[in-house]
């Protein structure tokens, strides 16, 4: 198997890693991570710099929080580009911009390297459990060197485009989820105010065509109070930041998308910011005096 480095061992990142090392594969990490000391003891190589990991490796991943820890990770002083090898294959997993994952692209070919822009779905549980859905922008040749590692990280992987059409669908896919939770929020906030019983209601709901994955596991969190985070509401709210920026470029009007945007900034200044995005129902049961 090809010597992995794994870059950005967050809430995401760090499962993802150790399915990776579970499956057999070796991987280089950095040693300033606090995910380190756990993956060491299971075969992982720690290194001090980006750089030195790229250099020691073949294929390159990155899971990272946006656009500017990708764009430090990659192009800074110590980083993937002053230590990658012609013929390795980048990879970078996080939920940046499109137009960020296309100039990563751009300059890794200078370099000789394919680059992937592979952003996924699905949350802790799928990484934790290996059922996250990728979405993949670059050339086929990468998608194909890359697909076995995707199969142990996901359920789905499907390559849609060039440079960059990764990212946009993941854009899309935050669209539809932040857009769905707000109209799960809405409703249970008017079912709840008008005294009807969430837990039937949900039921009848997922036997007709409102049925969703959304109601289905947020509209249970709404009725369990669970808001601990699976995805944190500020995360989200970066998500769409992503899209609406990409609608100003392409000149799309996302009237629903910044709706929920401005309704995701007030539950922001709530101090729900770390919270679960299913907390968009915390500020419309505010908003509508519901207790």
């Amino acid at each position: 198997m090809k010597k992995v480095g794994f870059i950005g061992l967050g809430i995401m990142g760090k499962p993802m890693a150790i399915n990776l090392i579970d499956a057999g594969y070796s991987l280089n990490i950095l040693d300033s991570n606090k995910a380190a000391g756990d993956l060491t003891p299971k075969g992982a190589t720690a290194f001090s710099t980006c750089k030195e990991v790229a250099s020691n490796s073949e294929i390159i991943i990155t899971m990272l929080p946006d656009s500017p820890e990708v764009n430090e990770v990659v192009f800074g002083d110590t980083g993937v580009l002053a230590g990658i090898k012609s013929g390795s294959v980048f990879a970078d997993m996080s939920t940046i911009s499109p137009s960020t994952a296309r100039e990563v692209a751009e300059a890794m070919l200078l370099k000789g390297v394919d680059a992937l822009d592979a952003p996924v779905s699905g949350g802790q549980v799928g990484a934790e459990s290996g059922n996250l859905s990728i979405m993949v922008g670059g050339k086929q040749s990468a998608y194909d060197t890359l697909k076995p590692l995707f199969d142990v990280m996901g359920k789905s992987a499907v390559l849609i485009g060039d440079a960059g059409a990764g990212q946009l669908t993941k854009a899309c896919n935050q669209m539809i989820v932040g857009m769905t939770i707000q109209a799960v929020a809405e409703s249970f906030t008017l079912a709840k105010k008008a005294g009807v019983n969430l837990e039937k209601m949900r039921e009848a709901l997922l036997g007709g065509f409102a049925q969703s994955r959304i109601l289905d596991l947020h509209g249970q969190r709404i009725i369990d109070r669970n808001f601990d985070p699976g995805f944190k509401l500020k995360l989200h709210r970066k998500d769409m930041n992503i899209a609406l920026m990409a609608g100003k470029e392409f000149k799309v009007p996302l009237y629903g998308s910044a709706l929920v945007a401005n309704h995701m900034d007030a539950a922001l200044a709530a101090g729900w910011d770390e919270k679960d995005h299913s907390a968009l129902a915390l500020l419309m049961e505010k908003l509508s005096n519901v207790e």
